[in-house]
């Protein structure tokens, strides 16, 4: 088996794929990846926030029906397998898009299977505030909004980072599975080539390039993340 895998025909073929097919692929799950962490960043930026400061005692306490929907939605969408969430999600992709399948519309399911974590993270990212911080600016007669702008968002800043970083390489791993739905990227390479074709070397190509990628990322989100720590300024 290892050495048909290996064979010379294979390895030629192999090669020409990744000369003809591997860098619109990378393109594409980059593309992916980046557009659907944008915009689950701006739908669950706010409702992580909300999540804290709507709260009872929090600084813009909101009612608690809205709050306990919030949280029964946020819940729903995080419980379902992302595989299923793809297919739940066709008629809205058809509406958004025109279509269900292919690259751009793989972007659909997976800011609806993102931003419901990335609310999570900045929720979770929130609350490592220290409390005293925001008594004090409301002390200092800061309004709900100046003190979710310029103080909870900003003294946040490290741990929202670490969080992006963690959203993102999920999402990359989310965006291999679109490939079952059409979606392009190195997901569908890999399930094209190594399930429908037995062409494993090209799959395990696939795989090791995706690897690579959630290691820039999380290298790249680590780095940034400590470089905007100020505790590790101030100890240094």
């Amino acid at each position: 088996m290892l050495d048909l895998i290996l064979s010379p025909e294979v390895a030629e073929k192999t090669l020409w794929i990744v000369k003809t097919e591997f860098p619109l692929a990378v393109w594409e799950t980059l593309y992916i990846t980046l557009v659907a962490m944008l915009f689950a960043a701006i739908i669950g930026l706010p409702l992580g926030v909300m999540l804290v400061a709507g709260e009872k005692g929090g600084v813009l306490p909101l009612p608690k029906g809205l709050m306990n929907a919030l949280n029964v939605t946020i819940n729903l969408l995080r419980s379902i397998p992302f595989l299923i969430l793809m297919i739940m999600a066709f008629p809205l992709t058809r509406l958004i898009v025109g279509t269900a399948v292919g690259t751009t519309a793989s972007i659909v399911p997976l800011v609806i299977a993102a931003f419901p974590f990335v609310a999570r993270l900045v929720e979770s990212s929130i609350r490592e505030i220290n409390p005293n911080i925001i008594e004090m600016a409301q002390s200092m007669g800061a309004s709900p909004l100046q003190i979710i702008i310029k103080v909870m968002i900003p003294e946040s800043i490290p741990s929202l980072i670490s969080g992006a970083t963690i959203a993102v390489t999920t999402i990359l791993g989310y965006s291999a599975m679109s490939g079952i739905i059409g979606g392009g990227g190195l997901g569908k390479i890999a399930i094209n080539y190594g399930y429908y074709r037995y062409q494993y070397l090209v799959m395990l190509l696939a795989v090791v390039l995706l690897i690579a990628m959630v290691q820039i990322f999380q290298s790249a989100g680590t780095r940034l993340s400590v470089k905007s720590d100020k505790r590790l300024k101030q100890n240094a």
